[in-house]
């Protein structure tokens, strides 16, 4: 039987380490069986930290559980069908709590691996059950859209002291004799993984009466990769240089990243000023040697980068500082990060006015600046806005408001246009008026010779002839009678 499986913990007060993981862990079971619902638990750590361990513990606090390897399991209806349902339904003889776990859930990468991370949110979302996932590295691109929806613990590597206490314990109980030297060289070559110090030790000690130094001749030097911020950690800790770039042989990272990460902590480990002053200019010196291998392709100049911001910042301080730093990543790509639609706009408005100027995207973007101070006249603004084809979201980058059509002015012909229509209705009207005034002179005229004919007839007619007097007077007198 294997060690690392014989001597695991069997409830958590025998867990190494992790104490404050621990009591987190304790308390997000005691609320889930108090029937307040948790968030997803999310466990990570570097191997041989205990993951596996707390997973194992946690799923004994409950009445089942149903594991699963996300990476082994990668696309969306293999995870559903198994944690999907698991985490949506209640145990056979209800009421009763089911742990969902799924392990390496960093393992999931690439174009065809995207239906199992839309699985795996799914689960997040929908979940009425308990849920734990596990990962290796806390920094991985590929558990960014899980991290913010879940309860992240970050397991630390084991302390040496830990890691040789647990191995003396087990060599009594295997009735091995040591020497103590032997266990704390397999415990640093552990480097924080208890399983591989287990591992080890169980191939060293296994059958034998008595580990020697001789022994160690059989295990071979552990070749891990450190962690980036273990590299920090060894740069702004250390002022022996051998350590220092001992330290840089074992990650692999690329030299702009751990540029930033050690520009970002400086402050946080010096805290005298010429220290401080000393460690940038050494940062100065390894961005400019940067600079020239990008520039010129000749990547030589990296070893004098790497030379400047290791060493260099190292043997800047004048002693080593025995106190607790934290170090965090590069506020440099979180600023980029939230500054990226912003930089997406500005090369969209950079590539219209650079083809129509006929110039470059950097010689554009050289100019906004005078942009932004033409475009506060509404009319300019318009016209260039037209000419170059920006839309109302791009123009923001210049000015805050939206850009209006100018009014048009009212033109001269126009006006005179105006003018003849007013006029020819002014003479409309008045030659409307003179023809009803002629109209009306006429009338009077035609009934004034109607009554000079009626005087001039003569009385003695109209006396001697009574009948036709009253004959003509019921008829109406034409002017053109002749009788």
């Amino acid at each position: 039987m294997l060690w690392t499986e014989k001597y695991r913990p069997k409830n958590f007060d025998e867990v190494l380490g992790n104490l404050k993981a621990k009591k987190e862990i304790l308390e997000w079971v005691e609320e889930w069986k108090a029937g307040n619902p948790q968030k997803c638990l999310f466990i990570i750590g570097p191997p041989g930290t205990g993951k596996t361990t707390f997973a194992q513990l946690i799923a004994k606090e409950f009445s089942d559980s149903v594991e699963l390897n996300a990476s082994d399991k990668r696309s969306y209806d293999a995870i559903m069908s198994t944690a999907g349902e698991a985490s949506a339904s209640m145990t056979l003889f209800g009421g009763r709590l089911k742990l969902i776990i799924l392990d390496e859930v960093d393992g999931l990468h690439g174009n065809e691996d995207r239906g199992g991370s839309r699985a795996i949110n799914k689960i997040i979302k929908d979940a009425t059950q308990p849920v734990i996932m596990m990962a290796n590295d806390p920094y991985s691109n590929r558990i960014k859209s899980f991290k913010s929806k879940c309860q992240v613990i970050i397991l630390r590597k084991v302390h040496t002291n830990s890691i040789v206490s647990l191995l003396k314990k087990i060599c009594i109980k295997e009735g091995v004799e040591f020497e103590e030297h032997v266990l704390r060289e397999l415990a640093k070559r552990s480097r924080g993984d208890l399983r591989s110090a287990i591992g080890d030790l169980q191939i060293i000690a296994q059958g034998e009466e008595k580990i020697t130094s001789d022994d160690l001749k059989i295990i071979a030097q552990k070749d891990e990769r450190s962690n980036i911020f273990d590299v920090v950690r060894a740069i702004l800790k250390s002022k022996n240089p051998k350590r220092i770039k001992e330290s840089l042989r074992q990650v692999e990272a690329d030299p702009a990243l751990l540029l930033e990460m050690v520009t970002e902590n400086i402050p946080r480990e010096y805290e005298k000023k010429h220290e401080i002053e000393e460690a940038y200019e050494m940062i100065s010196e390894a961005d400019i040697y940067l600079g020239r291998a990008f520039s010129t392709r000749a990547y030589t100049y990296w070893k004098y980068a790497y030379d400047f911001m290791s060493v260099g910042v190292g043997l800047s301080k004048d002693e080593t500082y025995k106190k607790f730093a934290r170090y965090t990543n590069s506020s440099v790509y979180t600023m980029l990060s939230k500054s990226r639609s912003k930089r997406d706009l500005q090369n969209r408005v950079a590539e219209k006015i650079a083809e129509k100027l006929h110039t470059s995207k950097k010689v554009a973007v050289s100019q906004f600046p005078y942009f932004e101070i033409m475009f506060q006249d509404n009319e300019i603004a318009y016209n260039m806005m037209t000419y170059f084809g920006l839309d109302d979201a791009e123009v923001k980058l210049f000015r805050s408001r939206k850009v209006k059509p100018p009014k048009k002015p009212k033109t001269k012909a126009k006006k005179e246009k105006v003018s003849k229509t007013v006029s020819k209705s002014a003479k409309t009207e008045k030659s409307s008026k003179a023809t009803k005034k002629s109209k009306e002179e006429v009338s009077n005229k035609e009934n004034l010779s109607i009554s000079k004919n009626n005087k001039q007839k003569s009385p003695k007619e109209n006396s001697n002839n009574p009948d036709k007097k009253d004959r003509n007077e019921g008829k109406q007198t034409s002017l053109f009678s002749f009788k």
